[in-house]
């Protein structure tokens, strides 16, 4: 009997598990652990231009874990990530449990093997990155390429340290110059036409 009632406990747990996140391969971001420590640099300031400012990403294990922790961690992928305040009423941007339906970090920084220590890396914004509050976000993959762990730069609420992010408007300085230049000789001309004119008209009169 006691063995049975083991059996039916054992049973019970693993249905559970499988309940809460991590049947059939899902992963659920709620069971990840917060073990990696990130931090984020930027070039200018936290106001940043697509196509022009850089990022300086740093991750590695937080040192209040005891050794061993990231035993399991194989690789790890850097993504840059939608803060609330820019999710709002935005479906395709919105944060989903099931790590394969969320859309909160959308943009790759970088992807690489896990290591010991502290990794760096520097990343140029993308020229494609749309105007939008953002934080970064490090998850530690498993052998079976399944995040185990996780790491950001923003708190619980994603509410701290974030930044901004201008999208390329389109416009290049160049052809705003050409723009002016060709509104101020446009003007002048018509000017000149109707001074012209005014000339033509006093002669006439005078004849």
């Amino acid at each position: 009997m006691a063995a049975a009632g083991f059996g039916r406990l054992l049973l019970a747990s693993a249905l559970l598990f499988c309940f809460v996140g991590n049947c059939h391969g899902e992963v659920f971001f709620a069971n990840l652990t917060r073990t990696l420590e990130v931090t984020a640099t930027f070039q200018n300031g936290t106001n940043l231009q697509a196509g022009e400012s850089t990022i300086t990403v740093t991750w590695g294990l937080n040192a209040t874990f005891p050794s061993g922790t990231d035993s399991l961690y194989e690789s790890v992928k850097v993504r840059l990530c939608y803060a609330p305040v820019s999710q709002v009423y935005r479906a395709w941007r919105a944060t989903k449990e099931p790590l394969s339906k969320d859309k909160t970090c959308q943009f790759k920084i970088a992807a690489s093997k896990y290591a010991k220590g502290t990794t760096t890396v520097q990343w140029l914004v993308q020229k494609t990155t749309p105007t939008a509050y953002y934080f970064v976000r490090v998850y530690a993959l498993d052998k079976a390429g399944h995040e185990v762990a996780y790491g950001q730069t923003t708190d619980a609420h994603k509410k701290e340290n974030i930044f901004f992010i201008e999208a390329i408007s389109g416009r290049h300085t160049s052809l705003d110059i050409a723009s002016v230049c060709f509104s101020a000789f446009s003007v002048v001309s018509l000017a000149g036409f109707f001074y012209m004119e005014k000339r033509k008209a006093k002669r006439a009169s005078h004849n």
